[in-house]
């Protein structure tokens, strides 16, 4: 099964911007088993711009374009090392591939961006990808990694798209205001009214929330593939989703 996996930043980082180890390290290992099973893997990975704030002491998410890019910049490269260390203690070889809007507009550039990593996955490397946001402006953005990881699925052909968040999945209502929500388990159809549950706010580190993750839906569905958003906060029932099993909420591809 070819699997793209999408983390949030709020989900690798804690509350002060900081690396959350012990959560990054267990979802190294389990993605790591997942290629030892037989399985392809691709991670698409936020948290550049907050760790780099953590490594700044930034307190606040910044406004203005410079200071973000410079927060991207340092906190890359704690990102990839990190990445890089833990992959590499389970035989693993990553590589980093970092894209802009313009990368996805271009036809030449798109198509170049598909064969590398196709390519990569030959070479059984496991890719990581984010937005170059040290160099994307507001006209050259993707605008969240829920997008990317979905133009990434369809990009390889993947199977299973699986975006791993702070929220359990899909709610009929918002969890924290609503006592009587109800988790959606599975979502065949991406109905008007599914669509309208994608209207709350992202996490105060990063940018989306569940409205870029039913675009994400939308995107990946489209094409046949399966998407789940899942609790990151255990990163062992990537396990479970793989299998196919009632894990967070379960967009079915058409076919």
């Amino acid at each position: 099964m070819r699997i793209v996996v999408k983390v949030g930043t709020s989900t690798l980082a804690h509350s002060t911007g900081r690396m959350n180890i012990f959560l990054v390290e267990e979802l190294c290992k389990v993605l790591s088993d997942l290629k030892n099973i037989g399985h392809e893997v691709i991670l698409v990975s936020s948290g550049a711009i907050g760790m780099g704030m953590g490594k700044l002491n930034i307190k606040k998410r910044p406004d203005d374009i410079p200071t973000k890019q410079a927060a991207a910049a340092v906190g890359q490269c704690e990102l990839m090392y990190t990445y890089d260390r833990l992959f590499s203690q389970y035989n693993h070889t990553t590589a980093q591939v970092l894209v802009t809007g313009s990368d996805m507009k271009s036809e030449e550039r798109h198509r170049n961006f598909e064969n590398t990593l196709n390519r990569l996955l030959e070479l059984d490397a496991l890719p990581i990808i984010n937005e170059n946001d040290t160099v994307a402006t507001d006209e050259i953005v993707i605008g969240d990694n829920d997008t990317l990881a979905a133009i990434v699925s369809v990009s390889v052909k993947a199977d299973l798209l699986v975006l791993l968040s702070d929220i359990d999945g899909l709610y009929t209502a918002d969890p924290r205001r609503d006592k009587n929500a109800v988790l959606l388990k599975r979502v065949e159809n991406l109905t008007p009214e599914i669509m309208a549950l994608g209207e709350g706010k992202g996490s105060s580190l990063g940018t989306g929330g569940m409205k870029t993750k039913l675009h994400a839906a939308e995107i990946a569905t489209e094409k046949g593939i399966d998407m789940v958003i899942a609790n990151g906060s255990d990163p062992l029932k990537l396990y479970d989703i793989v299998k196919g099993e009632d894990v967070g909420t379960r967009f079915i591809g058409k076919k």
